[in-house]
This record gives C-alpha cells, sequence and structure tokens, in this order.
C-alpha cells in the first residue's frame, strides 16, 4: 500500500447528500482493505454522517457545498475531514441530554475516543473549518 491515499468529494448543502457521503467514505474504506463487516465501519459511518448532518444543517445556507476528504496515511492513521464555508466552529461543551439537537458532535466525540482516535478543527483559507477525525487503522487479518 503506498505511503498516502487519498479520496475526496464535494456535494451540496442538501440532506440527501448526508447519505451519498456516507456511502461514498464506506466505499473508499472497503476498497483499502476495510471489509464492510468490520467494526471500525459503523463507527466510521456514523462519524460521518453525523459531521455530513452538520455540515448540512448548521451552516444556515451559509456554506453551498461540503467536502468530504479521506486519506490513509502508512497504512497506520485513517483522517476524515468534513469541510464547509461557515465560520463558526463546532461547540465543545457537551449537550444535555433533554435537548433535541446538538448531540452530534458529542457522538462523533465519544466514538473517535472510543475507537482510539482524536478530533481536530481547523480553519480554512475561506473563513470556514474542517473537522478531522483520526483514527488507529485496522484492517483485520485473516
Amino acid at each position: 500500500m503506498a505511503d498516502l491515499q487519498e479520496a475526496s468529494v464535494t456535494l451540496p448543502s442538501d440532506p440527501a447528500s448526508v447519505t451519498t457521503a456516507r456511502r461514498y467514505v464506506c466505499g473508499v474504506l472497503a476498497e483499502w482493505g476495510l471489509p464492510a463487516g468490520a467494526p471500525a465501519v459503523d463507527a466510521v459511518r456514523l462519524i460521518v454522517s453525523e459531521l455530513a448532518t452538520n455540515a448540512v444543517l448548521h451552516t444556515s445556507g451559509l456554506s453551498p457545498t461540503f467536502t468530504v476528504d479521506v486519506r490513509l496515511e502508512r497504512s497506520e492513521q485513517l483522517h476524515i475531514g468534513v469541510t464547509d464555508s461557515h465560520p463558526r466552529w463546532p461547540r465543545q461543551e457537551v449537550a444535555a441530554v433533554q435537548q433535541d439537537n446538538g448531540r452530534g458532535m458529542v457522538i462523533v466525540r465519544h466514538l473517535t475516543a472510543e475507537s482510539g482516535g482524536s478530533l481536530q478543527v481547523t480553519p480554512t483559507d475561506d473563513g470556514g473549518k474542517t473537522v478531522w477525525i483520526m483514527l488507529p487503522w485496522a484492517v483485520p487479518v485473516g
């Protein structure tokens, strides 16, 4: 496997794009050797779904598209980034259980930590941001 593998897709900020983003990432991971039934796939599927939903719902129409980047570095570290052009960053506080919304990033943070990964938000040149999830890459042997 190469030292760096990359894939990217830009989608309209439309609710239907959440499913497309999720399927795209899972397809890329399957091409890179992660079987569809691997436990990590479920976590990645939910993380991508939550990040894409945030890019669609919480950008107040100020980001007409969002981009999903997938990178695998040296077959050890998986990076998934969701970029939008809205300047507001995700909230850091933990959502209250009774809230009807705002739990997406709590779910993302929990799944990322549970998978042994980390989360980082970085600014983009257009004033937006990318939410990066870094996870250990573990393809089952056998």
